[in-house]
């Protein structure tokens, strides 16, 4: 899931560890638990774009990182409050919360907005002044109480921060090494999007009542637990919505005679309303799409495989890792320039029928070197191109609502 969801799924089991002993201290470093996860991230920065693709939800995503992650960083906290020198340690901590919290508005500004800056233009400054506020009442010019808790409550608290950060990935389609370092085995149920705005908002809208109100106070619990159970049901209706979905394709497939190897369905982003599908037919894939909201019957489109545009398919090296991370669904396509694109087809494409190589919802760019060497990988992309994101994003959303393709404004893709 995205940045903000996981922020605030751990802020909210954090409350329920030690909300009760150190207040909002403990949704903070939920929040934190729920972060540390996708650090992973920063792999970018001294890995291969292949090897950077392979190694995000891989071992810090693990079961093995939620035990061994939070006995160490569990420990690791309780020494900082145990420090002659919390307050520097304190101040560099909540600078680096400060930051990351900044990634997030970034994240959520060029979901709304691509390109657009002002958003993270007034958070700067905004934060800046906190933190010197912030800081200086409470470390330089006031007295300070460590909170009241052990070392068992910290590793409790990153446990449970660790783990269902893991968990609600799984539900996503990207596919989570629950298992790594034993197994490369990806989990990956595709019954939410990566980023649900109904799941999310109202979620986030009943931890900052809760944060309100003083630790002994029942209504901070009652709050916190409306948000978990909404958490928790609404998980539950992607799972119902998923199977209600998988059924109605099964029925569309054997109603028009297709026959098939597999398919694989995942829900469009932002929404759990409109479905992509895949269809393994044997020489082709079959694409469609379909909205829980649609009265037209399923159409699926065909689309070549695209494997005799690649060379040593079975041994490149490229090729085997974009295989096992697309779990087998992939094509490939020329661009209009003439170089060549993979597309992991799990996501689907944002027309249902994988119109031009701009369609596909998740693109990987190869370098051709010959067939005496392996491919070069450039990059991955997700989402629609900057020039046509937001017609493509608008025909999505219309879609969902159950708009069908004919009826869509023009020049939607």
């Amino acid at each position: 899931m995205d940045s903000l969801s996981q922020i605030v799924l751990g802020a909210a089991v954090g409350e329920v560890v030690l909300g009760r002993r150190i207040g909002n201290r403990a949704m903070v470093w939920g929040a934190v638990a729920g972060t540390i996860p996708d650090m992973d991230v920063l792999g970018k920065y001294f890995l291969s774009e292949l090897d950077n693709l392979a190694f995000h939800r891989g071992i810090s995503h693990s079961l093995l990182f939620c035990v061994v992650g939070a006995l160490g960083f569990g420990w690791v906290t309780d020494r900082l409050y145990r420090s002659p020198h919390h307050r520097w340690i304190a101040t560099a901590t909540k600078a680096a919360a400060a930051v990351l919290i900044g990634f997030v508005v970034n994240f959520i500004t060029q979901i709304v907005a691509p390109g657009g800056w002002l958003p993270v233009a007034l958070y700067i400054p905004a934060a800046g002044y906190w933190l010197w506020r912030h800081v200086q009442k409470r470390y330089f010019t006031a007295s300070w109480t460590a909170p009241d808790a052990d070392l068992r409550g910290w590793v409790l608290l990153f446990f449970w921060g660790f783990l269902t950060h893991t968990l609600l990935d799984c539900f996503t389609t990207y596919g989570t090494q629950l298992y790594a370092p034993f197994s490369d085995t990806r989990v990956a149920w595709g019954t939410i999007a990566v980023a649900d705005p109904l799941w999310t908002f109202p979620f986030l809208a009943c931890l900052l009542v809760a944060a309100r109100f003083a630790r002994e106070d029942s209504r901070r619990r009652l709050w916190n637990g409306i948000g978990l159970g909404w958490c928790c049901f609404y998980l539950a209706l992607t799972v119902v919505n998923h199977s209600r979905v998988h059924r109605t394709f099964e029925a569309a497939l054997a109603e028009q005679g297709r026959s098939y190897d597999k398919f694989h369905i995942t829900p469009t982003i932002f929404n759990n309303l409109l479905w992509n599908a895949v269809v393994d037919a044997g020489d082709e894939y079959l694409l469609a799409q379909h909205s829980i909201l649609d009265e037209i019957p399923i159409a699926f489109h065909p689309v070549e495989k695209g494997y005799g545009l690649l060379h040593n398919l079975e041994t490149d090296e490229t090729l085997r890792v974009l295989r096992w991370f697309s779990a087998g669904y992939y094509n490939a396509v020329l661009r209009d320039d003439g170089s060549l694109q993979v597309n992991d087809l799990r996501f689907g494409s944002f027309s249902g029928r994988g119109t031009d190589a701009d369609d596909y919802i998740f693109r990987f760019k190869l370098l051709d070197r010959g067939p005496d060497a392996a491919y070069g990988f450039e990059r991955a992309q997700g989402g629609p191109p900057d020039t046509k994101a937001e017609d493509m994003m608008i025909g999505l959303f219309n879609r969902a609502g159950g708009l069908s393709p004919e009826d869509l404004p023009a020049g939607t893709p």
